[in-house]
């Protein structure tokens, strides 16, 4: 059941909503979109976030409105910070994938390239697909210098795919963290 706050704009609010949109990045790769997220995206952010990946992202197992809250803060990112949230979608046409960001939210020490795809999505290569556009609009457009993946110990998938991105563990990040995570840092070529 969808609830009210769930619910897509309607009238002048929603031509608002699409043309604050329509000022968002979207970037093409061979075959994905990276789009500006919606609305009707939140059903699949809170599949994608309260299923088993839930363990890597959250202390316990989030409630609907948690994953609301979480989906809000980094959709809203893109506002204050000028990066956030892009839906991932299959270039063809098709229902989105999932997610890629660059997020700065509560708890972060500094902006953060993150990635999560819906259950039958991953090991098809989106996830590194998604993400190299991400760090590609990172250091490019934005101009940013750096940028890390902060990763659970225990996610070993995440943490071969921020390798094979050229993530390099960082230690005094880590550290700065409690060593509750692992921090992969990225860094703009010279």
């Amino acid at each position: 059941m969808t609830l009210p706050h769930e619910r897509a704009p309607e009238g002048a609010a929603a031509a608002f909503a699409a043309r604050l949109v329509a000022l968002l990045p979207e970037i093409e790769t061979e075959r994905l979109r990276l789009r500006a997220p919606r609305i009707g995206d939140f059903p699949l952010y809170a599949e994608c976030l309260g299923g088993p990946a839930a363990r890597f992202v959250f202390d316990e197992a989030p409630a609907r409105r948690d994953l609301w809250l979480d989906f809000v803060q980094t959709v809203s990112t893109w506002l204050l910070r000028g990066h956030g949230l892009w839906t991932v979608e299959p270039r063809a046409g098709g229902e989105p994938l999932g997610f890629a960001l660059i997020g700065f939210e509560d708890g972060d020490h500094e902006p953060e390239l993150g990635y999560f795809l819906r259950p039958e999505a991953e090991g098809k290569g989106y996830a590194t697909e998604a993400a190299r556009a991400a760090l590609a609009h990172a250091f490019g457009p934005l101009g940013l210098p750096t940028l890390v993946s902060t990763i659970d110990h225990e996610n070993t998938r995440s943490q071969r795919l921020a390798e094979r991105l050229g993530g390099a563990r960082d230690a005094a990040a880590e550290a700065a963290h409690g060593g509750r995570i692992r921090v992969y840092r990225y860094r703009r070529a010279a």
